[in-house]
């Protein structure tokens, strides 16, 4: 059997819907990731052949994706990955400050014990030794891990759903600037004092200081932005 028809056999015995989600995930990751960077164009052949898949379940992907705003979709020319913008950065910062410091004041209220709070912990120690060794990469994902585990333990779903899409947005502009900004040094130091609000279980506080956690961290990244003239990510 050859390639091709292995590929199609595959993509008979296997659920439509699951292909389409194999193809927005892995598209969705390269855009955050700027492996794809704005302004990226490729045809819906083009994308299927480099995902090894048919053009349907691509066809599907390309669609939810424009949904969110990622990308444009024009007939017969296929997708355009789409800018962001300071302005753009500047409001998604407002509503990661605003709803995270909710999600924190949930966190804080539902009275959690060590072992449900371990995660955090356990990110803010993995940020901690990153930066020992200057391990940029490792460090930006333990942070992604400290601000998940926060989402998922507030116990609010919409919520933390809506968050994680705009999150996303705002992790193109953190990857591309990870190395030319100033070591992290205060986001390790903030998550301390967020895991000491929340185990003590003072909501108020928790919500104060992941508020100004988020607002020092995108003034710090509006400021790199303008400063480097980077009008578009």
């Amino acid at each position: 059997m050859s390639a091709n028809e292995l590929q199609q056999t595959m993509e008979t015995e296997a659920p439509s819907g699951r292909m389409a989600d194999a193809a927005y995930a892995t598209i969705r990751q390269r855009i955050l990731d700027n492996v794809w960077s704005a302004g990226y164009q490729a045809t819906e052949a083009m994308v299927a052949t480099e995902l090894g898949m048919s053009r349907t379940p691509v066809r599907e992907a390309l669609m939810k994706l424009q949904q969110e705003g990622l990308i444009k979709v024009t007939p017969r020319h296929g997708m355009r990955v789409l800018p962001v913008s300071p302005e753009d950065m500047e409001q998604i910062y407002q509503i990661l400050t605003s709803l995270e410091a909710t999600a924190a004041e949930l966190v804080a209220a539902r009275g959690l014990d060590d072992a449900q709070l371990k995660p955090l912990s356990d990110a803010t120690t993995a940020m901690d030794e990153a930066l020992k060794v200057d391990d940029l990469d490792a460090w930006a994902a333990a942070d992604e891990q400290f601000h998940a585990h926060l989402l998922t333990l507030c116990g609010n779903d919409m919520l933390r759903n809506v968050v994680l899409n705009f999150w996303d947005r705002a992790h193109r502009a953190r990857m591309v600037t990870l190395r030319i900004r100033p070591k992290p040094t205060h986001s390790t130091r903030e998550h301390i004092e967020l895991v000491a609000a929340i185990r003590s279980g003072d909501a108020n506080l928790a919500g104060s200081v992941q508020r100004a956690h988020r607002k020092r961290a995108g003034t710090e990244l509006l400021s790199l932005l303008n400063r480097l003239g980077l009008n578009r990510l």
